[in-house]
């Protein structure tokens, strides 16, 4: 549901902010007013292409912002899959700069358009006279079938099984391809696992060898300047722990006097104490450093093992050689079971083709029940709506094992009486397919939770008692759903829960859209102009308090 809308710099827009209701929302105004304009900045959030030839002020930067109470979509799957953060108050934003460059964000984070498109559309759904398109798709014919006969369970539990049986299929398929390959190379594979494994090598190895011959090339040398640190430390003439003694003796004086001191006195101690560690390490360590030529030679050798190792195997270091070691080891003892591997991956396959197969079934059966209840309900939604000709037949073909089951839905529609459906490309014109879709989404608004639904002149060729019923079917829908319609007709308008007027103001230097809520009087009156015109009579006014009576 649409929690409110903000508008900044767009076309004739130049700051517009709307909150509208949960239920029905209806926006009337004169034409050229901005109401498609306002579609347009919706457009936007659902990924449409966006142009800087839309900025009202060239120099600034457009910015169209949606908040969203997602809560009942159950769409932390798709926010996972696409790395986003879930929250349930989802904030949309879309910026169009000066130079042309979009941006899109969901919750602050950038996104692309794609994204954008992706998880916009799960939130608004706008509804106009292009929508062929869509009601043609495969995708959609399969949800609106799904929706009507209530498989949401049935579908995430064969969606399940689909993933399962692909991976297992993949995986057989893989060991076979890898079969042949391993059986050719079982002894090669063999000798390089024995090789490595007769090295014994560890992960850390390698560094501390190579430390090794450092410190043995290089012994005399650190050898001697271990000495000289001694010296200079503690063992010459002039060695500074002397002098730190000294100094120490002089500030346990000055502390004796004033006891405040006595700090600098157990800091110095605890550098005395730390060079004393120091030098008896060093000391240590110089007595350690000797040059072994035994030592050097086993150390170099291994090292020389470890390089050639490294370049038969193209490895990096003996990290990336230990990997390819765990790999050849994994490939060897598959050869040494390949045959079980082989009937344990194929049987595995098997068993998720008998359960995705059986789910299949129950899905497939699930959707035939409800095909000629779906049409008929369809068919008798269009008569109301002043079609009492129309047909509409939804048809489904066996098909291999997919993604979405095993059936292709096809929807065929005829407007007029003694001709035949045909598929809807064939056969719909811009009215007609206009209340054609207004009543699958009506069907669809019944079993599942939809996105804000957005209407642009629905009712566009129909009139009287037709009209009063397309209000009313949109007012069923809003109890449940939430419709923001963009109308002409007074009986429609008259149905709203919160009606907008979008109008031009011409106040300043440049004409703006705008756009402002009406109250109950300001309603008769807007109602009233659009029965009897800019000037409505008495008649009018009665007219239209009578249809706001009757919402």
């Amino acid at each position: 549901m649409l929690k409110q809308l903000t508008i900044k710099n767009y076309a004739l827009i130049r700051q517009l902010s709307l909150e509208p209701s949960a239920s029905l929302n209806v926006i009337t105004g004169e034409t050229g007013a901005g109401k498609s304009i306002l579609l347009g900045a919706m457009g936007l959030l659902m990924g449409n292409r966006a142009d800087s030839k839309v900025l009202l002020d060239e120099d600034q930067k457009c910015i169209i912002e949606g908040t969203f109470d997602i809560g009942e979509y159950k769409l932390r799957r798709v926010f996972k899959e696409e790395d986003l953060d879930y929250d349930d108050q989802t904030v949309i934003r879309r910026e169009l700069s000066p130079g042309g460059k979009s941006r899109a964000f969901i919750n602050d984070t950038p996104v692309t358009v794609d994204v954008m498109k992706r998880i916009g559309g799960m939130l608004m759904d706008i509804h106009s006279q292009h929508e062929t398109l869509l009601l043609g798709q495969q995708a959609f014919q399969l949800r609106l079938v799904d929706a009507f006969a209530g498989n949401h369970t049935l579908l995430e539990t064969y969606a399940t099984e689909w993933t399962e049986y692909q991976k297992a299929r993949k995986r057989f398929e893989e060991l076979t391809a890898e079969a042949d390959t391993l059986r050719q190379e079982a002894d090669y594979i063999g000798f390089q696992l024995e090789e490595l494994e007769k090295m014994g090598f560890e992960e850390t190895e390698q560094d501390t060898l190579e430390s090794e011959v450092r410190i043995m090339d290089h012994a005399s040398d650190i050898k001697g300047r271990f000495k000289q640190v001694l010296d200079l430390v503690t063992e010459s003439e002039y060695a500074a722990r002397n002098g730190l003694s000294e100094a120490r003796g002089h500030l346990q004086q000055v502390a004796s006097i004033v006891p405040a001191f006595q700090q600098l006195q157990d800091r110095l101690e605890s550098v005395i104490i730390e060079l004393d560690d120091l030098m008896g390490e060093v000391e240590r360590e110089g007595e350690r450093v000797e040059f072994d030529p035994e030592r050097a030679e086993v150390v170099r050798e291994r090292l020389n093992q470890l390089y050639r190792l490294l370049k038969k195997h193209k490895a990096g270091d003996l990290k990336a050689l230990l990997v390819i070691q765990a790999e050849l080891g994994r490939k060897n003892e598959l050869t040494s079971n390949l045959d079980e591997a082989l009937a344990a991956a194929e049987k595995d396959a098997e068993q998720a083709l008998t359960t995705v197969t059986e789910t299949s079934s129950k899905l497939s059966a699930a959707r035939k029940k409800v095909l000629a209840p779906l049409g008929k309900q369809i068919s008798s939604l269009l008569g109301n709506l002043g079609m009492p000709n129309a047909t509409l037949q939804v048809d489904a073909q066996k098909i291999p094992l997919s993604a979405n089951g095993t059936d292709r839905i096809d929807i065929l529609f005829s407007a007029n009486k003694g001709i035949a459906p045909r598929p809807l490309s064939q056969v719909a014109s811009g009215g007609e397919f206009s209340r054609l879709m207004f009543s699958i989404k009506y069907v669809m608004a019944e079993k599942s939770a939809m996105p804000t639904l957005v209407l642009d002149e629905i009712d566009s060729g129909i009139s009287g008692e037709v009209a009063i019923k397309l209000g009313n079917m949109m007012k069923v829908i809003s109890k449940r759903h939430q419709i923001i319609s963009i109308s002409h007709l007074p009986q429609i308008a008259a149905k709203a829960d919160a009606h907008y007027f979008v109008f031009k103001d011409h106040s300043a230097a440049k004409t703006t859209s705008s756009i402002r809520p009406l109250s109950e009087q300001e309603r008769v009156s807007e109602i009233a102009k659009m029965i009897g015109g800019e000037k409505p009579s008495r008649v009018a006014l009665e007219n239209a308090q009578e249809l706001l009576n009757a919402k």
